[in-house]
């Protein structure tokens, strides 16, 4: 069975964010202020359902949907892309395809231990996240 994600995350590190939004063609002013934050996570996670906020101190971004349920992303606030999203269990793994202009975009949450893990990829970037559990 996965694992129930729900809980608040804070911030704890950050590898190789640069390059990943230089593969989404983000302006070098917005990459430079995007590597500057410090996000952290809110996630509901009810059955079949969840909620996971990105919070930071320029704007938060909402994604609200159904596990294994494809939807219309609008990935305005972060590259101007609309794309096919579906969210997926693989193990113990939350797994995000995005369809799309952009090859091999999407990402994956995971916990180890209180830490919530989160890859993302875009072409061929990987940028990864680190999270610590506060609630």
């Amino acid at each position: 069975m996965p694992p129930n994600l729900t809980g608040y995350y804070r911030f704890v590190s950050q590898e190789n964010m640069d390059n990943y939004l230089r593969a989404l063609d983000i302006n070098v002013v917005l990459r430079k202020l995007v590597c500057l934050l410090k996000p952290d996570k809110e996630i509901i996670h009810t059955g079949d359902h969840m909620v996971i906020r990105t919070i930071t101190s320029l704007r938060d971004y909402v994604m609200d949907f159904d596990l294994g349920v494809q939807f219309e992303e609008d990935l305005g606030p972060v590259d101007g892309r609309k794309c096919q999203t579906t969210v997926s269990w693989e193990g113990d793994q939350l797994v995000c395809e995005q369809l799309g202009e952009k090859k091999n975009r999407g990402w994956r949450h995971w916990l180890e231990g209180d830490q919530l893990h989160l890859r993302m990829t875009a072409e061929d970037e990987v940028c990864v996240q680190v999270f610590q559990k506060v609630k």
